[in-house]
């Protein structure tokens, strides 16, 4: 029978009544304890001694409301957040790993009663608000026992326990029905003076030994790299000792070199992201082994998977006839650096006809344009034709020596404005020729240009010194059969067929990107479909207006009395030994650049590279150092007085208050 308030009825209080009874109650529970151990049958169950009959459970445990209301002193329990952890000294290693065998050792010589080992997942409110567990009763359980007990004098007198210990198996289920009353009591409400706390836990198996490389989160945090290193993850040995290997960062982990949980966030200050090389590597590294896969080569495959994982780099290649002027623009951000792509590219290659007569100048607003990133590799010139090739500082020992041949195509012309220029060098194992021309001007010379282009393929004698990376498949009758990537641009001169009225009206009716209806007319691409020239090159698609001819300054097409018609005369054109090496990103023009009738044209490109040998001539770091010294100092001075004048006119401005 159960009280009005929900409480089990019981013949004694198992309560907590005072303070001052809290040290006799852990008296009684302890002596409680240790009787119902010795009761304890060889079936685990808890025997006792049969109550008298007539006496039923709900008798013994009868307790008034009134008494209970009184007495009872209910303290409930909740949950409070963890505190946060004190903030001390960061330990080293060898401290912190003696502080958790210590601790280890210290929880081992605790548990040494299998009697007071609870579940694994001895939480807090199992702990506390569970029901008792068997083997170990709670201090109130106890009591509430004993008070029980005494407090029916017939049923002791009248019980055999006493006399003999029979009748387990009646006494095994009273025991049963108590615990669980009580526990029911116990998950309901909380008493006065009992505290809740975790039972020590046994581990189901030995623990593992403490590592010395065992890194705490306080070191893990106390030099944290940088947000734009975070994807480099492969760190070296404790103590910082150097990894033994020469492989590359992908194949570290694989030879458990590195440690991936220990020091993550702690090696940016100590090492760099270049590679480490084993001594003996170095001892027996040698450069003109000539092998691909060799440990160790300069131009060999895993080098190379190493920059290029994807063993593709990207090219920008720009045309631009400037028309002999001698201003500059004052920006080549627009030209060089376009917004469209979000990353610059791998090498840089201008070519440049009827150049500016400074043509030092001009080199050197390109240096400061690219900046500290990009190196000269190479620059040639043939008359007023300009060629230079820029490239990541990063990669310029992965270069062989570069070449360069010229081809004049107007024979009695004392300056050289009519012509070609090609420049050739190797990139890994992978060839490369870069040509820019001037073709015959005139609407109607067509043929002429192309004998400029038959000419040109047969008198650029390239390459010389370096050898042909696949020599089988080259022509001595075509200069760009015997290169793995060919790149041609120039001012070809090749117009549109058509009269100035027809073309403008079209330009009208389309005045974005939609010149299709324009290109029905070119003749490059005419003569392109027929092959009569550029024999196995390939131009993406254009979608820009015509590149000449404009007034200088304007953005208007030719006003005066010749009334020429605009045409595409600056292209783009790309072959290569292999289908699909050579992918066009993007193909445009440079319609904020007014300081010439043409307009420049560029195009980025994404070009597989594969592995070559170590035996070619290499130009080891070879590039322009006077250059590369005068075009940053100029950057950094133009910089400097830039924010000068934003300060002064900061400091020189009047604030009026009306």
């Amino acid at each position: 029978m159960s009280a009005p308030n929900g409480f089990p009825q019981h013949s004694g209080t198992c309560i907590t009544q005072s303070t001052e009874r809290g040290a006799v109650q852990d008296l009684h529970a302890k002596k409680a304890g240790k009787a119902a151990k010795r009761e304890t049958g060889s079936n685990g169950m808890l025997t006792s001694e049969d109550p008298p009959e007539g006496t039923s459970l709900n008798e013994t445990l009868k307790l008034l409301p009134d008494e209970l209301k009184t007495n009872m002193k209910i303290k409930s329990i909740t949950p409070r957040p963890p505190r946060k952890p004190r903030l001390e000294r960061a330990a080293s290693l060898d401290e912190k790993s003696w502080r958790r065998w210590r601790r280890f050792r210290t929880s081992q010589e605790s548990l040494t009663d299998p009697n007071e080992t609870s579940s694994s997942n001895g939480s807090l409110q199992e702990a506390a608000l569970g029901p008792p567990l068997r083997g170990r009763a709670s201090p109130c359980h106890q009591s509430c026992q004993q008070n029980s007990l005494h407090s029916s004098p017939d049923a002791l007198e009248g019980s055999p326990m006493g006399k003999s210990r029979g009748g387990t198996s009646d006494l095994g289920k009273r025991a049963s029905e108590i615990s669980s009353a009580f526990g029911g009591l116990l998950r309901g409400k909380a008493f006065a003076g009992g505290k809740p706390r975790l039972s020590q836990i046994m581990p189901a198996r030995p623990l593992p030994p403490m590592e010395l490389n065992v890194a705490s989160h306080t070191l893990r945090t106390a030099n944290r790299i940088d947000s734009d290193c975070m994807d480099y993850r492969h760190y070296s040995q404790h103590r910082f000792g150097r990894v033994s290997s020469s492989l590359s960062d992908t194949r570290l982990h694989g030879n458990g070199m590195v440690y991936d949980n220990c020091s993550t966030d702690s090696m940016k200050s100590t090492f760099s992201l270049l590679t480490p090389i084993r001594s003996k590597d170095v001892r027996g590294r040698s450069y003109l082994e000539g092998s691909l896969l060799a440990n160790g080569a300069l131009l060999g495959a895993e080098e190379l998977s190493r920059y290029f994982p994807d063993r593709t780099i990207g090219i920008f290649v720009a045309t631009w006839n400037m028309q002999g002027q001698k201003e500059l623009p004052a920006n080549l951000d627009d030209f060089l650096l376009p917004t469209d792509p979000d990353y610059a590219q791998d090498m840089y290659v201008i070519g440049v006809q009827e150049g500016c007569p400074d043509r030092r100048e001009w080199e050197i607003r390109l240096q400061e344009t690219l900046g500290p990133h990009y190196v000269m590799l190479f620059s040639a010139a043939h008359g007023v034709l300009y060629m230079s090739v820029f490239i990541r500082r990063d990669l310029i020992w992965f270069c062989s020596e570069v070449e360069y041949a010229t081809v004049t195509t107007r024979i009695v012309s004392q300056i050289k404005t009519k012509g070609a220029l090609g420049i050739c060098f190797t990139f890994f194992g992978t060839s490369f020729l870069f040509i820019t021309s001037h073709f015959t001007s005139g609407d109607s010379k067509v043929n002429e240009r192309k004998l400029d282009y038959n000419k040109t393929i047969q008198a650029l004698t390239l390459p010389k010194n370096v050898p042909d990376t696949n020599p089988y498949r080259s022509s001595s009758s075509d200069v760009t059969a015997r290169f793995d990537e060919v790149f041609w641009f120039g001012d070809f001169n090749f117009r549109l067929n058509k009269d100035r009225e027809t073309v403008d009206s079209i330009l009208n009716q389309n005045p974005e990107t939609d010149v299709s209806k324009l290109l029905a007319y070119d003749q490059l691409t005419s003569e392109m479909s027929r092959g009569s020239i550029f024999k196995g090159f390939q131009e993406a698609d254009i979608h820009f207006r015509p590149s000449y001819k404009f007034d200088v300054g304007k953005d208007s097409y030719d006003t005066t009395s010749k009334q020429r018609t605009p045409s595409y005369t600056d292209r783009v054109v790309y072959r290569s030994r292999y289908r699909d090496d050579i992918h066009a990103v993007k193909y445009s023009s440079c319609p904020v650049i007014r300081t010439s009738d043409h307009r420049p044209v560029f195009a980025l490109f994404r070009v597989k590279v594969r592995p070559g040998r170590d035996n070619i001539p290499l130009a080891a770091g070879q590039f322009d150092r006077e250059l590369y010294l005068i075009g940053i100092k100029r950057r950094i001075t133009k910089e400097l007085q830039k924010r000068q004048e934003q300060k002064d006119q900061k400091s020189s401005s009047i604030c009026s208050i009306s």
